[in-house]
């Protein structure tokens, strides 16, 4: 798996990482007795089923059954090969790795990509020195100053301009080493009808649209001299896919964290003018509606969203969608209320940062209350037959409330809005919800036998010699000289396969002189699913002390399930060759034996 590098280099990169501050980037971790647990960031779920092991360096889903160590966790999520996610552990603690390995580990298509993140970092670095050390880019820098960005705002997001010119950029790119229609498929240049290639944001103030890890992989254009469209994004590509990122998520994110909420806009703009305002905890989607990825992605870091869209229709619209989207997610939603016609952008510059934070931001509707509002404008409450289709529809809303005192606020304001009588509005929420309950069972149940297919549906109650192999694994992986011992006694001969795989890798792992070391040894396995079931094993509850007693009991009992299993094998044999030479009488005979031994292992293994 790690080819050339040498193992103390991997060893110093994974041990200078730990597990729980690199997951901790990408799920919200809370820590209960002595592991972690949070969503799992690899199956869509609502309660925590995913656990991490500061103590053993490992993660586990006890929902989709993935588990690894640091960096597979990488692998896994980011799509990395091993190379590609020692890396950036290894940026990450402020390690080296040999650069003569990287050539001849990468396909030709990471290599690709690679030359495409290094041209990103390339134009992000001019663009931005063009606009701020430039007369090519004066106008694109007076043009953010008139929109109240200060130089430090412009630092801070690395703003920049691309000069009105087809082949400045073009130049620059090729003197560089990189390949025009290379840049041209990368969405940084365009070609034209004429073959003609130029730069595709050629005039316009340029925001770098960055990765989690903070790269760019993709740019952002605003026209400033009216050319249309007015916005103007990189394509899609394998690096950028808009629907899966959110802007300004890598550096909102430990403040999301602190903050326990993140604040959600419609543009780069709002963004950048909330961050001025002292909201460092905005993240804005890219020109798209919000989708169900990214309304998981903020899912994993943090409980609360407060959406802060456009005052206008549209923008309810919009902020309909996304508190729909993000409940889905299993969000705690909130809505920022601005006057109608206004964006964030607009009131921060009209009222100033701190009535921003203080009447819009601080004093953000509940979910309840903004649908109640919302669904408002669709009626006209002068109408009886309006008023009564109102009611119903927000008690609608509101069956779907778990909390009853929660239900009671919205209800009482419900009956004194349009003088009901709450008994009545009770009577009508209890009847919505027995009709909703038989349809939530049917989704767990539903959810429980797709569970029930995964690689660990399981709980099945299990021979007694299969969990004896387990435990005596689970001891194996913590205590080299436990291996040591069941290797002089069993050797590789234990009964599942996927045990004999495990212990002949743990055997090897040993005689090089390692020490027990679950993460390490996970690398040494060869493919996923044993790697999973290692992880499982290592999770599993052990005792810190145990004595030679119960360790033979274990070895006794996966011996005995051997030999019998031996013995049915040569009787079956037995049994075959009577069947040949036409002595059914024999066979029955050897048949009852078999029987016999089955029946004598099913007592004892239960």
């Amino acid at each position: 798996m790690n080819g050339q590098i040498p193992e103390e280099t991997i060893e110093d990169i994974r041990n200078s990482n730990d597990i729980v501050d690199v997951i901790g980037e990408y799920v919200q971790l809370k820590k209960q007795g002595r592991n972690y647990f949070g969503l799992c960031p690899f199956h869509g779920e609502k309660s925590p089923s995913f656990s991490v092991t500061q103590e053993k360096q490992i993660f586990h889903c006890f929902g989709c059954g993935k588990g690894g160590n640091v960096v597979t966790f990488l692998m896994e999520l980011e799509g990395y090969n091993f190379y590609d996610a020692l890396k950036q552990l290894a940026d990450r603690s402020g390690k080296q790795l040999p650069e003569s390995y990287q050539a001849s580990n990468n396909s030709r298509q990471n290599q690709a990509n690679q030359d495409v993140l290094r041209a990103y970092e390339w134009l992000t670095k001019l663009y931005h020195h063009l606009l701020r050390h430039t007369k090519e880019g004066k106008e694109g820098y007076q043009y953010l100053i008139d929109r109240g960005f200060t130089d430090e705002l412009i630092d801070t997001f690395q703003l920049g301009f691309s000069p009105n010119s087809r082949e400045f950029i073009v130049q620059f790119l090729e003197k560089k080493g990189f390949h025009p229609q290379t840049m041209v498929k990368a969405g940084l240049l365009s070609m034209n009808d004429q073959n003609q290639i130029s730069d595709r944001f050629r005039g316009r103030v340029i925001f770098p649209i960055r990765n989690h890890l903070g790269k760019s992989v993709a740019f952002g254009g605003r026209s400033i001299n009216g050319q249309e469209p007015k916005y103007l994004n990189s394509p899609e590509s394998e690096l950028f896919h808009k629907g899966t990122l959110l802007y300004n998520f890598d550096k909102a994110r430990s403040t999301i964290r602190k903050e326990e909420a993140a604040v959600l806009f419609e543009g780069y703009m709002d963004v950048i003018s909330a961050h001025k305002a002292g909201v460092h905890n905005g993240v804005a989607t890219l020109g798209t509606s919000l989708t169900d990825a990214q309304a998981k992605l903020l899912r994993r870091y943090v409980d609360t969203v407060i959406i802060c869209y456009d005052g206008d229709n549209a923008g309810l619209q919009a902020t309909y969608k996304a508190a729909k989207t993000l409940k889905k997610a299993g969000c705690i939603v909130k809505v920022a209320v601005l006057p109608e016609g206004m964006d964030p952008d607009d009131f921060i510059t009209q009222k100033g940062a701190e009535r921003f934070k203080k009447e819009v931001i601080d004093v953000s509707d509940t979910y309840i209350s903004f649908i109640m509002r919302f669904r408002k404008k669709d009626y006209n409450l002068k109408l009886e037959g309006d008023r009564i289709q109102y009611v119903e529809s927000v008690l609608d809303e509101l069956a779907l409330i778990d909390r009853p005192v929660e239900r009671e606020h919205y209800l009482k304001e419900l009956a004194n809005e349009f003088e009901l009588s709450l008994d009545t509005l009770t009577q009508e929420i209890l009847a919505r919800r027995q009709k909703i309950r038989p349809k939530q069972d049917k989704i767990v149940q539903s959810s429980n036998t797709n569970m029930a297919k995964g690689p660990y549906k399981a709980k099945k109650l299990l021979p007694a010699f299969h969990n004896a192999e387990r435990q005596l694994l689970a001891y194996m992986l913590k205590d080299n000289t436990i291996a040591d011992k069941v290797k002089e006694e069993l050797a590789g001969s234990f009964n599942i396969e996927e045990h004999q795989v495990i212990v002949t890798y743990l055997y090897a792992y040993y005689e090089e002189g390692h020490m027990p070391n679950v993460s390490h040894f996970l690398e040494q396995l060869p493919d996923d699913s044993v790697r999973s079931l290692v992880v499982q094993i290592a999770m599993m509850p052990i005792h810190e002390d145990i004595s030679d007693r119960e360790i033979n009991d274990y070895i006794r009992l996966i011996r005995t399930e051997n030999s019998d299993a031996v013995t049915i094998k040569s009787l079956q044999a037995e049994q075959k060759m009577a069947e040949r030479q036409n002595d059914p009488l024999k066979a029955a005979q050897i048949a009852m034996k078999i029987l016999e031994i089955r029946k004598q292992l099913k007592n004892s293994n239960h």
